[in-house]
């Protein structure tokens, strides 16, 4: 049961900040905002605070946010009807979403994805300013043995630090793990001194080429000289910001990849198997909240940066399909018909609902083995 709450506390942060990020943006541009939910309908529970309803809803999943005129076809039939919120057709026409400059509602648009990559950003600089920021260093951190290896055999531990080696000069820490790769693979058969950053020195003699085994090293060690450092508190959030922002870059840039190996698997009729839908991503969160805090703050962070992405690809229903029209507009100096954009909307809602039952399905399967 907790990890069924926690598992919709997530989802709904998520889908929270991104609608955030729409109501912000609709309210500064003079948008009626005609509720701004907490789940979605059936409504549990509303309160009109000024012209705007907030409301808590019945299904626990994120929330929304209902601006006045998302549909063109909405506004002219209020006004001809006499039926606008309030106020006279000419202001009804001017506080519509659909009625207001391409720059103005592409900015609104773009605001929810704005906030879910700025949330991971976030995320991840918090993670960063507990646990240090990670950055190259002037040691080798040990990060597996192989069985029976020298390394192993002359005592070297996991997470010893190798601090030099005798007769090793040019220690440097960039590019420090390939050029020490480099140095055992130079010196194989012959006996060599590590170092350690405790004071240990640890003699080693390495294998020689025949006597290595396949995928492994003349050591038999795994290492890296990447470790968190921890800067004064006054300056981690800062450097944990940075890291943050480049961390989520590079998650951006993988999601990327693989949707459009997604897609084009989709094209050729397979069916994606390494893509989690709700099912999916359930399971994993279940193992992630087990691992910790900082372990779920990554998840979260990570799935935020997901949702950003998800939410510009030009399909329809999506702020990116929304985003294409507005594009196409652009081009052509002229909008496509209100009740037209709303069929292509809701065939785009189909296919998206269509794809999530197939991944369900997919989950399902993954699942019952």
């Amino acid at each position: 049961m907790v990890s069924i709450i926690s598992f919709i506390i997530i989802l709904s942060v998520l889908v929270l900040v991104h609608e955030l990020g729409h109501f912000i943006m609709a309210r500064r541009a003079g948008i009626l905002i005609e509720e701004f939910g907490f789940g979605l309908p059936p409504r549990l529970w509303g309160k009109k605070i000024g012209e705007t309803i907030y409301s808590i809803n019945w299904l626990p999943f994120g929330g929304f946010v209902k601006m006045y005129g998302e549909d063109g076809e909405e506004v002219k039939t209020a006004v001809a009807a006499g039926k606008t919120p309030g106020f006279s057709g000419m202001l009804a026409k001017e506080r519509a979403f659909f009625n207001k400059p391409k720059r103005v509602r592409v900015i609104i648009l773009l605001a929810g994805v704005v906030m879910n990559f700025l949330l991971g950003i976030v995320l991840f600089g918090a993670i960063y300013t507990k646990i240090g920021i990670p950055e190259e260093v002037d040691y080798l951190i040990v990060t597996g043995i192989a069985k029976d290896s020298p390394a192993e055999k002359a005592g070297i531990k996991l997470e010893d630090k190798i601090a030099g080696v005798e007769g090793v000069t040019d220690w440097e820490k960039e590019g420090l793990a390939k050029e020490f790769g480099k140095f055992t693979g130079e010196h194989k058969g012959e006996e060599i001194k590590l170092k350690l950053e405790d004071g240990r020195e640890i003699k080693v003699v390495l294998r020689a080429e025949a006597e290595i085994p396949e995928g492994q090293g003349a050591l038999g060690i795994a290492v890296v000289n990447v470790d968190t450092v921890l800067y004064p508190y006054w300056q981690r959030p800062f450097r944990g910001m940075w890291v943050g922002l480049k961390e989520a870059l590079a998650w951006g840039k993988e999601i990327v990849v693989s949707l459009g190996m997604m897609f084009y698997g989709l094209f050729r009729g397979e069916v994606p198997k390494d893509v989690a839908g709700p099912v999916g991503i359930y399971q994993i969160s279940q193992g992630v909240i087990k691992e910790g805090f900082l372990t779920t703050l990554q998840f979260v962070a990570i799935l935020s940066i997901n949702l950003s992405i998800l939410n510009l690809l030009p399909i329809p229903a999506l702020d990116g399909g929304r985003l294409l029209f507005i594009a196409i507009e652009s081009v052509f100096r002229k909008r496509v018909k209100p009740e037209i954009e709303q069929v292509i909307h809701l065939v785009g809602i189909a296919f998206i609902i269509g794809l999530m039952i197939l991944v369900t399905v997919n989950d399902v399967r993954r699942l019952l083995g």
